[in-house]
């Protein structure tokens, strides 16, 4: 099973990325199945229900998020009724929304997708680790993919190896930097500390330059607004044996339009 993970969606340069890629590298890779994460895919910061549905009309079958999943107050009283759409699973459980789901590829296989959120350096919430495990518990499923969205490369490291041989894939997200650890780890889950960002290069990590710069330089709270240059789409392409779940290889994925 050909899966790619698609890394953090930000603003409209991302979704036009996304929207003039996706064909090519599904026909390309003979993908089964698409994943993304879109906690930014709205101006930067959170996601809007007709932004869902213009993502998955471009063919994505399924969306993780992060932190910022309900920075748009609209999509709070509409999570319950996106169905391709997940928050964090350790958000508290009178959240709306889900943080975990099954999924079925074009070719009828079920692929299930956990999204958790990481506490270091972050706000706290239900410890990441305890949780994916009820998570798993859950789950009657070969094709396992875990999102954890978090800030710590070393909480990162230590998911994959809690998880390795429990999932497929364990892959980071929210730093929008795409790091160059990506392997099999020994019980045969991928592993990547964060797959990388959908958007601008020519930016702080998909903030205009000069409006980062100015912040940490004079101190003096403003507003980022989301840059335009150099649009790329990075993630990863994963092999998946779904007779065993176990990953036959992962690769990192950089595409400009």
């Amino acid at each position: 099973m050909n899966i790619l993970f698609i890394g953090d969606i930000v603003g409209r340069p991302g979704r036009q990325t996304v929207k003039l890629l996706l064909p090519k590298l599904r026909e390309e890779f003979s993908l089964d199945f698409v994943i993304a994460n879109v906690e930014n895919a709205a101006g930067g910061s959170g996601i809007t229900p007709p932004i869902a549905r213009e993502l998955s009309d471009f063919g994505i079958d399924a969306f993780s998020s992060g932190d910022h999943i309900f920075k748009k107050r609209d999509i709070i009283s509409t999570i319950n009724d996106e169905p391709k759409l997940l928050r964090p699973a350790n958000f508290p459980a009178s959240s709306p929304g889900r943080g975990a789901g099954l999924f079925k590829t074009r070719t009828g296989q079920t692929v299930a997708l956990v999204n958790i959120l990481g506490r270091v350096f972050m706000e706290p919430r239900e410890c990441p680790f305890r949780v994916v495990r009820e998570e798993l518990e859950r789950i009657k499923c070969k094709v396992i993919i875990v999102d954890f969205h978090a800030e710590a490369t070393s909480e990162k490291v230590a998911m994959g190896w809690y998880l390795d041989g429990s999932v497929s894939a364990i892959l980071g997200t929210h730093t929008h930097i795409q790091t160059a650890d990506e392997r099999i780890l020994p019980q045969g889950s991928a592993y990547i500390t964060d797959v990388g960002m959908t958007g601008p290069q020519r930016s702080v990590i998909g903030r205009k330059i000069e409006d980062v710069l100015a912040r940490f330089i004079t101190q003096v709270d403003r507003r980022f607004e989301v840059a335009g240059e150099e649009p790329q789409l990075q993630g990863v392409l994963l092999d998946i044996d779904e007779s065993t779940g176990k990953a036959n290889s992962i690769k990192r994925i950089k595409r400009n339009p």
